[in-house]
């Protein structure tokens, strides 16, 4: 197995150090694989195969935007809570594509589970096992609007079927993550694992995401595997608790996706016990770990943010509710001048308020303390009056900045994270499709 340095390359970035990454390891019932479709025209990976042979138990949340890829409803409309394959492309959304984007996903879902049905029947030794197409779910990122490139993809299933491989390392999960990505300037991978007895449960996960990065999901795609036998009912809600405060607490543009999809399945080749609920310990341990690893590749998709310097926490405090103190933070975290002013390292404090009021939110201005890291710029209703512009201005140029602001309406409270406007997120998306 070879990576394709291709995926790593980009204008204006440097090659990511393997020291970067973590250790993912190996998790038993899956196999992978990723090639070039050469949809870009340079020979890139851009499409990724992901196999379970002996099915795995899912879970899938999307977009809540209500223009959505073609493979969305398909995926919607399996009814399955057992899959065999995830085939995921680059380049194309195939969105908006209308009866070419949907026949589309007929052809290559017929061809796909006709070479997985022979190569299981080789494997099997003449078994009459096989894959059908209802087996199978997609993902996709790209252009929207363009014509869906069925036959390139459809010509390349026997070469990544072939080049499927159940011995994963951390250069193979690297290879895989990088294949999924469109403006990003590196693969985004986490690993978490929980001992249990003898035995080990792994979680590995992969993303991408760099632009069009909003609540409900992002332009972001992410993928999670583990080992341990959970069933897909609990699957689905132990990944609507973790994307809470991961995958929903970030913006890197205010703009949502039509083809946002984090999934997470379970090869159930370790068994955890029977009949499970979320109040079981292994479960709970399970939970904090999906939940890190989320959080994980959340920031990783901020920090890749198209142009991005500087990573941005905005964290909000004593509000009255959850939603009022997510309002607030997304209210600013979103603030074009809010991220402009972090870029030029401006502490320029007044464009903070105006979100915060700009959110619709009922505020006290007297109680309202705003700080940035460990400087309070404002307090009972007007500038603070030991604020040292000078040292301020100092921290602003870290590439790490943290918001807080503190209601001292209540007792909820709810951080998310963006990053800073720069002039490359215009060229970036300036250019998009040349």
């Amino acid at each position: 197995m070879t990576i394709n340095i291709k995926n790593f390359l980009k204008d204006k970035s440097k090659l990511s150090k393997m020291g970067e990454f973590q250790n993912l390891k190996k998790i038993e019932g899956l196999q992978m694989s990723s090639i070039s479709a050469d949809l870009y025209g340079d020979g890139r990976d851009d499409l990724a195969l992901f196999y379970f042979s002996r099915g795995a138990n899912y879970a899938t949340l999307t977009t809540s935007n209500t223009i959505t890829s073609e493979f969305i409803p398909w995926n919607n409309n399996s009814h399955k809570k057992v899959i065999k394959g995830l085939l995921i492309n680059t380049k194309n959304a195939n969105t908006f594509t209308g009866r070419q984007g949907k026949e589309s996903i007929d052809l290559i879902a017929k061809n796909l589970s006709r070479i997985l049905t022979i190569k299981e029947s080789k494997n099997q030794k003449g078994t009459n096992e096989t894959v059908k197409i209802k087996d199978l779910i997609f993902a996709s990122t790209g252009v929207i609007g363009e014509e869906f490139p069925a036959e390139k993809i459809k010509d390349r299933l026997p070469d990544l079927v072939d080049k499927l491989r159940s011995e994963q390392n951390k250069m193979f999960w690297l290879k895989m993550a990088s294949a999924i990505m469109t403006t990003d300037t590196k693969p985004k991978v986490a690993y978490e694992e929980i001992i249990v007895g003898d035995e080990l449960i792994r979680i590995c996960g992969i993303a991408k995401g760099s632009g069009m990065i909003a609540p409900n999901l992002a332009t972001m795609l992410s993928f999670i595997f583990t080992n341990a036998d959970l069933n897909s009912n609990l699957l689905k809600t132990l990944l609507k608790r973790a994307v809470a405060n991961s995958f929903n607490a970030i913006t890197v543009d205010s703009d949502q996706s039509t083809n946002d999809m984090v999934s997470i399945f379970s090869t159930r080749s370790l068994k955890v016990g029977q009949n499970l609920s979320l109040n079981d310990k292994i479960v709970q341990k399970f939970e904090l770990s999906l939940k890190k690893l989320c959080l994980n590749l959340a920031k990783q998709i901020v920090v890749d943010g198209e142009g991005a310097k500087k990573f941005l926490t905005i964290n909000v405090i004593n509000a009255k509710s959850l939603g009022s103190a997510k309002n607030i933070a997304f209210s600013v975290a979103n603030s074009p001048l809010v991220k402009t002013a972090v870029a030029g390292e401006d502490a320029n404090w007044g464009r903070i308020i105006m979100g915060i009021g700009k959110s619709g939110e009922i505020i006290d201005t007297k109680k309202l303390k705003v700080k940035i890291g460990n400087f309070i710029v404002a307090e009972n209703g007007r500038v603070s009056e030991n604020l040292d512009e000078k040292k301020l201005h100092e921290y602003m140029e870290w590439d790490s900045i943290e918001i807080e602001i503190n209601l001292k309406l209540g007792n909820d409270a709810f951080k998310c994270y963006t990053c800073d406007f720069t002039h490359d997120y215009i060229d970036i998306n300036a250019n998009y499709r040349n």
